[in-house]
């Protein structure tokens, strides 16, 4: 029997990385891109050596050529594709009042214009292919509670999550669930980095968490493969909370 194959955005390093063993941990095979692939050597060896069929793929978000010739290669390399998971994104840390329209249109060709694009892609691959299948985008609980110098990045994450809404009932007569996933602070290498340097980053950032601490990139990984998997095949439309509680109050 043929392993399921995923299509993992923004795969190089941190969430995308967890996400992407993960997957090749519960059986599937692999389409991992980035837009440099050769940042993807580390994800892809574990992937193998986890026993995971791999196709490294460059992909730029923002460029409609570039998501369509993506989608072309990983069809090329697997024959079609079961679930995507959208995971590139950008941030800016920035106050409102100092925003810039580049600025806004940075944030939002990437993190909204771009999930849009590739959610239109793998929807057309599945409809024209009349199988079934899942898309899970990587949001955050930016995009449900206000925080200060995320303001274009909150509402950018905000409408991917009703993106999930609008596309799950177009596409639900095709067997094609959408749903987005929401962490907290999630405690990447590169966070890490930044908090042993910063003393007191953490203290401050899980003050408000209930279970006071952060949420690990392999926590987003397995909600991803939940999402994924028959254990979910009746959620379609939601976005799935990993805050530690955070959004409760």
């Amino acid at each position: 029997m043929a392993r399921p194959v995923a299509f993992i955005s923004g795969a190089a390093q941190g969430i995308g990385a967890a996400i992407a063993l993960a997957f090749a941990k519960a059986g599937y095979d692999l389409a991992l891109s980035s837009t440099n692939k050769d940042k993807l050597a580390d994800v892809t060896a574990a992937c193998s050596a986890a026993g995971a069929k791999v196709a490294k793929i460059g992909l730029n978000v923002t460029q409609q050529a570039s998501i369509e010739a993506a989608f072309k290669d990983a069809v090329a390399a697997f024959g079609s594709l079961d679930v995507l998971v959208n995971n590139a994104a950008v941030t800016l840390p920035r106050m409102a009042v100092d925003v810039t329209r580049e600025d806004w249109a940075g944030i939002m060709d990437t993190n909204l214009a771009g999930t849009f694009f590739m959610c239109q892609q793998m929807g057309r691959h599945l409809i024209d292919s009349k199988r079934p299948g899942t898309i899970i985008s990587v949001t955050s609980t930016h995009g449900v509670l206000g925080f200060p110098l995320r303001s274009t990045y909150g509402i950018s994450k905000a409408a991917v999550m009703h993106m999930a809404r609008m596309l799950a009932i177009e596409w639900a007569e095709h067997g094609i669930r959408v749903n987005t996933i929401a962490p907290g602070t999630v405690l990447t290498a590169t966070r890490k980095e930044y908090a042993d340097a910063h003393p007191g980053y953490l203290d401050k950032m899980i003050e408000r968490v209930p279970l006071k601490r952060t949420c690990m990139p392999e926590e987003i990984a397995g909600a991803a493969v939940y999402l994924a998997s028959d254990a979910a095949s009746y959620i379609t439309g939601q976005t799935l909370l990993l805050d530690g509680g955070l959004t409760s109050y």
